[in-house]
């Protein structure tokens, strides 16, 4: 087809201009963009939204921190079923064939034990029993085995198992002498070893027992708890001169916090009869000597018995009385007046003399 003469030109000058034009540049695309109406924001997922309204970490670890710092519940015997099942003689329970105790058991009358609870100790007062536990002649020693007779034997008079775990650093730094030194054939070794702690709830009394074990021997105390009955007796001022001066010295049961050179509240009264002693006779000098029991280490009993002997001189000084007329002096376990191997032995072997100068 052939296009008219005036047609033809127009079309050639429509071709050269559009070669004319300038490629868009970033700046149009921009522009464009600008014009261009902007889409709706797309919806957020349901776990997205739960995650924004999440605590975050550092208040997710406050959380966790305050949960930490929350006190334990405290131990609650309560909560422990009495059993009425049939019991022997204290301390009611044996070791199983094949293992027996490694030097003569130690027994006492009244003593204070910490059983572990798993959140702390639970303090028992009570009459004890305790001793190391070794394996008999020709008997392979079982740890296992020993520890099965022994939970056997608890679980099947309704003792129940109260904890089975090592016991913290923290915890075992609380506990004095009296109870590392004291309690040694029954405490083992708690530092590397779990302490199993049962206990068997009574109408009338509860029943503690403390065991641990490792590769060659075990240690264990059982505890019966009872009420404090206190033996000691006031010695009145003229009594104590009567003893003076017959034999030149007289025995005072004069009460201590426990591993302490702290007269306890229970003795003032026994000093104040000391100051009326001194007081009835000015003349009168006295040396004012400490005494302990066997337990534990010696050197330790002579500097506690050294400390308590200063301490009753120092009560009788507060009271008035002339420094001058006293003197302390510790003794230690080198001085018995009773056998160390009962605690009524060892309760008179504890004791403070008044010796006339």
């Amino acid at each position: 087809m052939k296009l008219s003469a005036r047609i033809a030109p127009l079309l050639v000058l429509a071709v050269l201009l559009a070669g004319c034009q300038k490629p868009p540049t970033a700046e149009d695309a921009v522009e464009a963009d600008a014009a261009t109406p902007s889409a709706e924001p797309a919806p957020v997922a349901p776990d997205a939204a739960a995650d924004a309204s999440a605590p975050d970490d550092a208040t997710a670890d406050a959380e966790a921190d305050a949960d930490a710092d929350a006190p334990a519940a405290a131990f609650d015997i309560g909560k422990i079923l009495v059993s009425d099942a049939p019991l022997g003689e204290f301390p009611y329970f044996s070791l199983p064939a094949g293992y027996e105790p490694m030097n003569k058991p130690v027994q006492m009358d009244y003593a204070r034990f910490p059983f572990w609870t798993g959140e702390g100790f639970e303090w028992v007062e009570g009459r004890s029993y305790e001793t190391r536990i070794r394996k008999a002649r020709d008997k392979t020693w079982s740890e296992f085995e020993l520890r099965k007779n022994i939970e056997t034997l608890l679980t099947s008079v309704g003792a129940v198992e109260v904890a089975s775990s090592k016991i913290p650093r923290e915890w075992i730094k609380q506990l004095d002498s009296d109870t590392k030194q004291g309690h040694i054939d029954g405490l083992g070794d708690v530092y590397n070893r779990p302490a199993t702690v049962y206990v068997l709830r009574r109408a009338d009394r509860n029943i503690w027992v403390h065991f641990v074990t490792n590769s060659a021997s075990g240690n264990w105390i059982i505890m019966e708890t009872a009420p404090f009955e206190p033996t000691a007796k006031l010695i009145d001022a003229s009594a104590m001169k009567q003893s003076l001066d017959a034999t030149g010295k007289v025995a005072l049961q004069v009460n201590f916090a426990t591993d302490s050179t702290q007269v306890e509240a229970s003795s003032k009264p026994q000093v104040d009869q000391v100051v009326q002693l001194l007081q009835d006779d000015p003349s009168l000098q006295l040396s004012i000597d400490g005494h302990t029991d066997n337990t534990g280490d010696g050197q330790h009993n002579q500097v506690l018995s050294e400390g308590r002997a200063q301490s009753v001189v120092a009560e009788l000084v507060a009271r008035g009385t002339d420094a001058a007329r006293l003197q302390a002096r510790g003794y230690g376990d080198s001085r018995p007046v009773a056998d160390n191997g009962t605690e009524a032995g060892r309760a008179e072997n504890r004791r403070v003399e008044l010796v006339k100068r």
